[in-house]
């Protein structure tokens, strides 16, 4: 089988790529500083970018961790350097030297954060706006230092004689993905990304997302955030990033073929795909019904997983809307959080929400159904595996109580000096603050500032974007708890800031 990776040698070279800000040049390739022809060499067979982008790529790969906040930041003060340039520059680097293998997180979270980091600096302050690219400027080098020191994986150039003709792509990308055939998957994702729409790509890839409970949810997190940082840097740069995002997406190490195998991670797919057909023609029109999420919200606490996606089907059966279903997937997965603020009810928060942008972006009637049931099925997933971790503390975020009315002389930053010490007492301040009709965007920028000046891991800008979009989400009648219980695995204002902070304002003069 022809893998799609190769071991790389000497890639991470010392550069010396000084420079000055000086006058303006009218191509991304004259403004970097020339490397010599060993500091050029990319390992023999390495996928190979577009000539605008790639010497920016090649000075993130290869300037030192200690260095590339400085080298960088000296081209963006001096005009040298996009927003656009660098975040695209960053995604691709990241799917260049850091395989999405043995499990599709770990070091490969320097790829699934950065459009969460892109998220953070569209909603900061001017003063911030660099703060979370540069922040996952950073991640990724320490990243790449790991990817090196676990075998040094470089994505590999694609034979085109072995791509597909476009008009078959979608088809042998369908079934190579049922087969869970890597090779097969690799040509047709690049033969799609060559010939195809990029709602038509995103359709096929929305079938297969979800489909497994292998890496926690990352599958539909890489896709989500892959697509949409698509949408922002061009889709010219598609090919890479959608050929790591397929490889990620069949990641089984370990186990025997899926498709050939009764195996725990695929078992719930296997059963939503028939559960779907039980679901009533009109099932898109229903009502909200507050008490129809508290009693799913209920259910969760204790249901398996095949229980889960069956009393989805009964509310959508009874003519409840998806609107208040989704209310109850977001509320249990913010309600783990309180219970155990750790890393598996993090996931749970990161995964509701990439499922829920793939359900609200893709077509296919068939595949929303199965992402809703899938969803629930996760969360019961994700509950059995926090217990497996440790106790769950006995918090519910319906019980959730605000506590005395919000004063005109307390300000938003008093919830986020007590979160550090007393996180209910925290939550209950927020629940007050937002129960009385004070901002919410006041309180989700301070929290955000916070992930910007204490945030030390990419959890913290996952985490912290996914629950300030899926804020707007929810219905008015539990956005309020769902923000208030997130809070727990927020950042607080006795923690210190880190010193990357200071390092990025200097090196780009900001203060």
């Amino acid at each position: 089988m022809r893998e799609i990776n190769q071991g790389r040698r000497g890639f991470l070279k010392k550069a010396a790529v000084g420079t000055t800000c000086g006058a303006m040049f009218e191509s991304l390739a004259s403004k970097l500083s020339p490397v010599s022809a060993a500091e050029s060499t990319l390992p023999p067979g390495s996928v190979r970018f577009q000539s605008g982008i790639e010497p920016l790529v090649r000075l993130l790969e290869e300037t030192p961790r200690e260095r590339v906040i400085e080298e960088v930041a000296v081209r963006v003060s001096g005009g040298q350097i996009s927003y656009q340039e660098l975040l695209a520059a960053l995604l691709l680097a990241g799917v260049r030297n850091i395989e999405p293998r043995p499990s599709v997180g770990f070091k490969f979270h320097a790829v699934l954060v950065v459009n969460s980091a892109h998220l953070a600096s569209l909603a900061s302050v001017d003063s911030d706006r660099w703060l979370p690219i540069f922040w996952a400027i950073d991640n990724f080098k320490d990243s790449q230092a790991k990817d090196t020191r676990e075998g040094d994986w470089t994505m590999s150039a694609l034979d085109d004689s072995a791509i597909p003709a476009a008009h078959q792509s979608i088809a042998n990308f369908r079934e190579a993905m049922t087969q869970w055939d890597v090779s097969a998957a690799d040509v047709a994702t690049a033969a799609m990304t060559r010939g195809q729409s990029a709602g038509t790509i995103f359709e096929a890839y929305s079938e297969f997302a979800a489909r497994d409970f292998r890496s926690i949810g990352h599958k539909v997190i890489y896709l989500a955030n892959a697509y949409r940082t698509l949408q922002s840097i061009g889709w010219e740069y598609a090919e890479p990033v959608l050929r790591s995002l397929t490889y990620a997406m069949l990641n089984h190490v370990g186990e025997p073929n899926p498709s050939a195998s009764d195996l725990a991670a695929d078992r719930d797919g296997r059963i939503n795909q028939e559960r779907i057909k039980e679901i009533r023609d009109q099932w898109l029109d229903g009502r909200n019904d507050a008490s129809a999420t508290g009693e799913l919200i209920t259910a969760l606490r204790t249901v398996s997983s095949d229980e889960a996606s069956r009393l989805v089907v009964e509310q959508l059966n009874q003519g409840i809307s998806t609107a208040s279903i989704y209310d109850a997937l977001f509320a249990s997965a913010a309600e783990l959080t309180m219970r155990q603020p750790a890393i598996v009810p993090l996931h749970a928060m990161t995964t509701t929400n990439a499922i829920h942008y793939v359900f609200r972006t893709c077509a296919s009637d068939t595949t929303r159904r199965f992402l809703l049931l899938q969803n629930a099925s996760f969360i019961a997933q994700f509950r059995d595996a926090a217990a497996n971790r440790g106790k769950l503390a006995d918090l519910k975020i319906d019980t959730l109580q605000a506590d005395q009315p919000w004063t005109a002389d307390r300000s938003v930053a008093e919830v986020f000096e007590q979160l550090g010490k007393q996180p209910q007492q925290a939550a209950a301040s927020l629940l007050s603050y937002l129960n009385d009709g004070n901002s919410a965007n006041d309180a989700m920028h301070h929290a955000r500032r916070l992930i910007f000046l204490k945030g030390t891991d990419s959890h913290d800008y996952k985490y912290s974007s996914a629950v300030l979009e899926d804020y707007h989400q929810l219905t008015p009648a539990w956005r309020n708890r769902y923000l208030a219980a997130s809070l727990y695995k927020m950042r607080h204002e006795g923690e210190r800031t880190t010193p990357l902070v200071d390092r990025i304002k200097t090196a780009l003069k900001v203060t």
